[in-house]
Order: C-alpha cells, then structure tokens, then sequence
C-alpha cells in the first residue's frame, strides 16, 4: 500500500513533507475490504460534487445582470435546479464525507476489523439509493421546487423517500462506529473523539426532525411545511458541518507538519462545546411554541467559540513554527487547504454578522463558510483519502491551481453577494427578477458571477482530479 502521505524526504520542489505516525497507522489498517467502503464513500462525495457542479454553473450565469436578455432564462427549472444544486453540494456532499471519517474513525479503533460489518455495507447501499432517490424528481420533471432553508425540497413523493433512506444510511454508520467503542484495540484518539462527537451530534440532529415531523403532521405540504420541519435539525447540521470542519484542521494540520498544530486540551474544548450546544436543541420544540423558533437561530452565535479555539490553535502552531526558522509548507496541499480553509470561513463568518435574511448578504455569508469546509474536505481527499485508497494524486502545478482558484474565486464571488445585498438585492431571485437598478447591485452581481465561474472551474478541476483517480486501479496510482 502506498504511503497516505510523502515520506520523510524532500519532495519536487524542495519541502521536507513528514508522515504523521497516527495516519501512518490508519493506512495499515485499511485493508482491501475496508478500502471498499472508503472508495463507495468517496465515489459518492465527488459524484455529488459533479452533479452539484453542472447546476452551480447554471445558477451562476442566470444571475450575471442582463443574461435574460441574452438567453430566456426558465424560472421553473432554476428553482428546480437550485434545490439540486443546494441539496448535492451542501447535504449529500457533506454527508459522503461524514460517512469516510466515520469508517475511517471505526477501523482506526478496531485496528481494521470492525464488528457487525454488513452495517457499514448496508449504510453504503442506503447513501447511494438515498442518492438517486433526491436526483430522480429533478431528472423527470416531477414535483415543486420549495427553496426553504438548510435543505431545500422538491415536493415529491420519491424526494422525500430519498431523504429519510439518505439520512438513514449515515444514520447506520454512526451506529456502528457507537457499537464499536467496546471493540476498541487502539486508544481512542482525537480523530476517533470527533468522529464520535460528530455521530452524536447527527443523531440530535435526525431527533429535531423527527420532534418536527410530529409537530407538522398532517399539515399541508408545502414552502411552510417544509421550513418547519427542516428548520430545527437543519440548524443541529450547522454544527455537525463545524464539528467536521475542526476534525479536518486537526488532521490537516497533523499531516502537513507531521503532528497537530496547538495542544489536544483546545481540539478536545471545542468539540465538547460543538456536542454541548447542540444537545440543547430537543428541548426547544417542547419549552417553545411554533416549528421555527428563534432560539435556533440564535445558537449561531455558539459556533464562533469553537472554531475560533480550533483556528487559532493553528495560526498560534504556524506562527510558532515559523518563529523557529523553518518554512511554511505552502507547497503541501494539506497546508494550502489548511490556510484557505480558515481564510475563507473567517471571511464567511464576518459577513455573517450583517445578514438579515431577505437579500443576497445571507448567501455570501454562507457560501463563505461552505467554501472554508469545503476546501478543508478537497485536503482530505488530496492528503487522506486518495492515498489511503492508493490513489495518490499526481503533484503539480494542476493541482495547486485547483485549490487556489475555487478559495479565491468563492472569496470573490461572496463579497460580491454582499456589496449586491448591501444595495437591498433580493435573495433566490434570478434574471430581471433581481432588479438590479443600482450601480452597486450590478458590480456586486457582476463580482459574483465572475467569481462563482473561477471558482467552479477550481471545483471541476477538483472533481475531475478525483474521479480520474477514484475510477483508476490501484497501480496506477502516482506514488
């Protein structure tokens, strides 16, 4: 098996790259049977990247100012096409990778011999038809797009299976890797501690929905209905998604300097802030009247603590690193990622602090702080996942591109969003229905446009990357 990161010499350009001995370990444990479940995972993660990314350039260009002129824009299918887009890149995306960690996390403790195995098979199989299911409406022309928050629905009968059979599938992950913890034959290290936190935190986070499902029951099925229902628990999944985030510095961090930055007491604080907050949310929905309570909204604020510890951290380990007269790894991609990740969600975060819900400053806060997960995710795969799947990919300029491109143009195109929403630009509106009069929503409009575009370009060189190598036999890998 390959070694999940460069040895212990100097690579092509010179850096000294080192092999964090707790990876080093994981690989050992990553037999072929394992690996399977690793590859069904990834697969997952990068198609639905693939299938988000057709619809993110679509939605991008259909709010460049005056394309309606240039090409008749059918309000329809951009809604349709923007709940694909949204549900892809933001839900199965993220889920796909919280399914890799967690096998990661079961065979690292069960040094690769995990109990009740056909529960990580049949959670694979559950992900995948979940998958298809969310597609189906869309690709058929069936159902109305309803553009409510955190996970945006097409009402349709097959989407809303493909959701629960989705959401159960990683629901059985979770499970097994909570089965395990008596099966340990290695310490249960920090990558395990938040892979664990993690799983608590998305069980809360299914006991929001369920609490919620029971509390709109019968209901009409519509846009209410579903921000009712998905308000709660998609709120629960902000912290699942930060929890995931700090993991990935973690392991970044470790992989890029051969240990992790800043001391264990802080990653271990911020993860039992993440868990402590979020156990809170089921009482909501029987101390608080109505299915979108305010109090949810308001536990944004609990995110900063975490990732604030968790960040700093790694600056105060990167300053101090280079205080003792060695250079950065800026040609690691596990560090480039590391640094554009916190730049970009510290951006996201900022603009967070401006939104008010109905123009355009709300999607540039939170395609900030998706765009800083998703690059800390893009140096799991580059670092982590591939080479633990013997699927090394191949260094170079290609690759350091991709990742410069899609943080830079997603920093671009979110204070774009914002100068437009400053100027009063509405949100989830497309084409003339934007009614961009103003100077400054056009520049803004115009920013994003052109920012998005860069940045799907860096997605798809991503995307590309890792399915060229994903659908690659293992020998083939650049090692």
């Amino acid at each position: 098996m390959a070694e999940p990161v460069a040895p212990a010499t100097s690579g092509h350009d010179g850096t000294t790259l080192r092999i964090w001995s707790k990876v080093e370990s994981l690989a050992k444990d990553c037999a072929p049977c394992n690996q399977r479940e690793l590859w069904g995972w990834c697969i997952f993660a990068a198609t639905s990247l693939a299938v988000a990314g057709v619809f993110a350039l679509l939605v991008a260009v259909s709010r460049i100012p005056g394309i309606q002129d240039v090409f008749p824009w059918p309000l329809d299918f951009f809604r349709t096409g923007l709940v694909i887009h949204v549900v892809f890149s933001f839900v199965v995306w993220f889920l796909a990778v919280f399914g890799a960690i967690l096998h990661l996390a079961t065979i690292r403790i069960t040094a690769g011999e995990p109990k009740f195995r056909p529960m990580g098979r049949f959670a694979l199989m559950a992900f995948g038809a979940g998958f298809f299911l969310l597609l189906a409406p869309g690709l058929m022309d069936r159902g109305e797009p309803s553009l409510n928050n955190y996970v945006p629905v097409i009402i349709d009968p097959l989407y809303y299976a493909g959701i629960v059979v989705l959401l159960g599938g990683i629901a059985l992950e979770a499970l097994q890797l909570f089965l395990n913890l008596g099966n340990r034959k290695n310490p249960m290290g920090p990558m395990t501690l938040g892979a664990v936190a993690a799983a608590a935190i998305y069980m809360i986070a299914l006991a929001c929905f369920v609490l919620a499902w029971w509390g709109v029951s019968g209901a009409q099925i519509d846009h209410a209905f579903n921000e009712d229902l998905f308000w709660g628990g998609g709120h629960v999944l902000q912290f699942l998604n930060v929890t995931l985030l700090v993991i990935c510095w973690y392991m970044l961090s470790g992989m890029a300097f051969g240990g992790p930055l800043g001391r264990e007491r802080h990653y271990n604080t911020a993860l039992g802030l993440l868990l402590a907050f979020a156990l809170l949310t089921p009482t909501f929905y029987f101390v608080f009247e109505g299915g979108r309570q305010p109090e949810f909204t308001d536990l944004q604020y609990a995110l900063a603590p975490p990732t604030l510890l968790a960040a700093g951290a790694v600056v105060v380990g990167a300053v101090a690193w280079r205080s003792g007269g060695q250079a950065l790894p800026w040609r690691d991609p596990a560090f480039l990622c590391l640094v554009l990740s916190i730049a970009v969600f510290g951006l996201g975060g900022v603009l967070g602090l401006f939104v008010d819900g109905t123009d355009t400053r709300t999607p540039a806060h939170y395609h900030g702080v998706i765009a800083g997960i998703n690059l800390a995710f893009m140096g799991m795969f580059f670092r982590l996942f591939l080479p633990l799947l013997d699927r090394n990919p191949k260094p170079g300029k290609a690759l350091y591109a991709q990742i410069w491109m899609f943080g830079v143009g997603q920093a671009f195109a979110s204070v774009g969003l914002f100068i437009a929403g400053g100027y009063g630009t509405p949100r989830k509106m497309a084409g003339a229905e934007q009614g961009l009069e103003i100077l400054g929503q056009k520049i803004g409009m115009a920013m994003n446009g052109l920012g998005a575009l860069v940045a799907v370009i860096g997605g798809i060189m991503f995307i590309w990357t890792v399915l060229s190598r994903l659908l690659h036999r293992p020998k083939q890998a650049h090692e």
